[in-house]
């Protein structure tokens, strides 16, 4: 792979597609800077006047994931240096990153991680034929003869791949259909998860980054949806830059490749991906200094428009005013023949799935609440209450229990629609909905758990429990069905706006756009930041069709079968107390109400430290114990770490594999996670633990030896993966939480 890179990256190339990429991210921060000043005013004066959204039934949790691994298992990796395929431990901490270990060993000696992948902008590809198609196509002229050896051989039939336009594409496979089925629906939460990676909290940064994507875009002359806006800004900005760049690059060298098409193939993803990292690099430096240039400037930014804002108003809507004059009977003529009549196609197209979806958010709540509730019947009341409320409180981070509300947006289509609109692909509005659908179902759980945790306050006995749950179960239930009807009218209403306007802007652009310049001299210089003729004629054209589009989403409330309020049907708080009691502190049930929560073992008390260290830990639990419960009764054998598995050519020999992984691994201890990026150098290995003393317990930590607690964060360095060194313990570069693009909060 370094021949490779330095026959066709040589020092030239690097410093033409340096050049390239500067001149890119220079001419997009241009637009940003300037959508920074008309962010960071609208923010303020939406403060000011304070209009916002309807309140609320359900509440909210702060922190849903806090010290949580959400998924652990094993799997088999397709290692591109070795030609091989190795047996991986993997598991997906609270913030959605895919963390790699040679074994399970290595992760309960603390050994870092072999990789740690930031799934933002992949896609999941459960065909080999559909994946080597892909392939082919995105190198012109490659495309392999009938028999010849395909770019990847798989030893079974259940591949799993995650494919990336430009960056490297990672290969698994599975025993089985349904572990394949398990690992796709925890790696599509993954990327669901990462690709919604710009933070909603984010008032200015976030509304001007988005904003500042479409004007450079469509300077471009590309308007509609795009599908790589995915991840956090820096990824978002090394897409935007390889979206020019890649076909040149391609045009370029794909000539220059030596081979047969399969090993052309595997060359040009090398390259892509060698290009991609340093077009990372690059546009996060210059994000960076950019965005702290404006945080800097951001204070006197601010008191310009506090003290200035009854004239920033105004002079906005004059500018408006005079715009609307102008653009507002050729914008009425293109909505009234080219958007009005398709408004309701597109509509039913989004309502459909969409309101299943949600039906089965409700329905799935209902019976986990429902069978909790025959369980505290059934198995002795209070005394298991803990351990159910566990699992019911990250029901809506259950990967597979949350998969039947997710299946019913992917049959969403647009069809006939998606291309007259310009629609490149339905996956952003699929995501979209299915992140509102796990926030409802946590607000949901969340809620009850509030009211629930009230009521035991009152020592219920067994069968007032009983009774008290199903009327807490009936009252959530209304708050969300009023919430979720809120929440749904909001996504169609934004959903239709983001196809049509785009839409609008084009056709309306060869007679508009040209004469908007001379607009700007209704602005005056003091208010040039933050204000844009651009955006105010946007703010116009949006006016014509939003009328239309409240419209068609107030009649189709009025529709039984897609569950709706209609918008005369208002729920004020009726619940003012119960907001206050979300203001505690968070609820820990295996605390209160578990069984084990005296912590066991040792006649001696532990150090405080440790103490705390062994809580956390004990709360870091597995929300899907796929391989916990599996492995209950397996004891830990005092061995030495078994040497890498050959590339198995059967799926006999990967069965062995896995079978010789089970008998040498035992359930996760109590201990941390290490998170990949020691400050000093990284401790000797530790001594092969008694089967009662398990080495990694934070109780068995040498006095004063600070642990970080935190899971591995996902890199998006690179948007794929870290690798340790392999002659020992190098350090594994870990972006901090604010860079890492992977919120867990919503």
């Amino acid at each position: 792979m370094g021949d490779l890179l330095s026959t066709h990256l040589d020092d030239a190339r690097r410093q033409q597609i340096a050049e390239k990429t500067g001149k890119i991210l220079r001419e997009f921060l241009r637009f940003y800077e300037d959508q920074y000043g008309v962010a960071l005013f609208s923010s303020m004066r939406h403060e000011i006047e304070g209009t916002g959204l309807p309140q609320a039934q359900l509440l909210w949790r702060k922190v849903p994931l806090d010290e949580r691994v959400i998924f652990s298992g094993n799997l088999f990796q397709y290692q591109e240096d070795s030609k091989k395929w190795r047996n991986r431990f993997s598991l997906v901490p609270h913030n959605y990153g895919l963390v790699l270990y040679d074994n399970k060993v290595a992760y309960e000696r603390q050994v870092p991680p072999r990789a740690i992948i930031n799934s933002a902008g992949y896609k999941i590809l459960t065909s080999l034929d559909l994946y080597l198609e892909l392939v082919g196509n995105s190198l012109p002229g490659t495309t392999s003869k009938s028999g010849s050896a395909p770019i990847l051989k798989c030893p079974t039939q259940f591949p799993l791949i995650l494919w990336h336009p430009y960056a490297r594409h990672y290969y698994f496979c599975m025993m089985t259909e349904a572990e394949q089925d398990k690992w796709q629906a925890v790696l599509q939460d993954c990327i669901r998860h990462c690709n919604n990676g710009i933070p909603e909290d984010s008032k200015v940064e976030g509304p001007a980054f988005t904003d500042a994507i479409r004007m450079y875009r469509q300077s471009k002359e590309l308007y509609g949806t795009w599908e790589m806006l995915c991840g956090n800004e820096v990824q978002i900005l090394s897409n935007l830059v390889m979206e020019e760049l890649s076909p040149e690059l391609k045009a370029e060298l794909a000539p220059r490749l030596k081979g047969k098409p399969q090993e052309r193939q595997r060359q040009w993803i090398q390259i892509s991906d060698a290009v991609y990292r340093m077009v990372y690099e690059q546009a996060k430096a210059s994000f960076e200094e950019v965005l702290s240039k404006l945080q800097l400037a951001r204070p006197a930014m601010e008191a310009v428009i506090r003290t200035d804002m009854d004239q920033i108003i105004t002079s906005k809507e004059h500018l408006a005013s005079k715009i609307r004059g102008f653009i507002l009977p050729k914008a009425e003529v293109c909505v009234r023949n080219h958007v009005q009549p398709y408004i309701p196609s597109i509509l039913e197209a989004l309502m459909v799935p969409t309101s299943q979806g949600f039906t089965e958010v409700r329905d799935v709540f209902f019976k986990e609440v429902t069978d909790m509730n025959l369980n505290v019947i059934n198995e002795g009341g209070i005394d298991k209450l803990g351990e159910y409320m566990e699992k019911l409180s990250q029901l809506a981070y259950h990967p597979l229990k949350m998969q039947s509300c997710y299946e019913k947006m992917e049959p969403l289509r647009l069809d006939g629609l998606q291309q007259r609109f310009d629609v490149s692909s339905t996956s952003v509005f699929k995501q979209r909905a299915q992140i509102h659908m796990r926030e409802q179902m946590d607000n949901a759980v969340y809620t009850f758990e509030t009211l629930l945790h009230q009521e035991l306050g009152k020592g219920p006995t067994k069968e007032e429990l009983c009774t008290s749950i199903q009327r807490i179960l009936e009252r959530v239930l209304k708050k969300y069905d009023y919430d979720s009807s809120t929440v749904r009218k909001r996504f169609f209403r934004e959903a239709l706006l983001q196809i049509t306007i785009p839409f609008l802007l084009k056709k309306l652009a060869p007679t508009c756009k040209s004469e908007l310049p001379r607009f700007q001299e209704l602005i005056f210089e003091d208010f040039a930041r933050f204000l844009l003729v651009e955006n105010t004629y946007e703010e116009v054209v949006l006016q014509t069709v939003v009328k239309e589009i409240l419209q068609a989403v107030k009649e189709a409330a009025v529709q039984r079968k897609h569950n709706l309020y209609r918008d005369s049907v208002v729920m004020h708080n009726s619940d003012p107390n119960l907001h206050l009691l979300a203001e505690g502190a968070p609820i820990d049930w295996g605390e209160e109400y578990g069984d084990g929560s005296s912590g066991g073992g040792g006649s001696s008390p532990s150090p405080p430290e440790a103490a705390t260290l062994s809580e956390k830990w004990r709360r870091a639990k597995q929300v899907v114990s796929v391989v916990q419960d599996e492995e209950a009764g397996l004891s830990f054998e005092a061995a030495p770490e078994p040497p890498s598995p050959a590339s198995p050519d059967s799926v006999t020999e990967l069965r062995g594999l896995l079978a010789q992984d089970l008998r040498a691994e035992s359930p996760p201890p109590a201990s941390p996670l290490l998170n990949g990026a020691p400050a000093q150098e990284s401790p000797p290995p530790l001594a092969a633990p008694e089967a009662t003393s398990p080495p990694t317990s934070p109780q068995h930590l040498p006095p004063g030896k600070a642990v970080d607690l935190e899971p591995p964060k996902p890199s998006d360095q690179e948007t794929g993966e870290q690798v340790s060194s392999p002659g020992g313990r190098a350090p594994i570069h870990i972006t901090t939480e604010d860079s890492a693009g992977v919120q867990t909060e919503f």
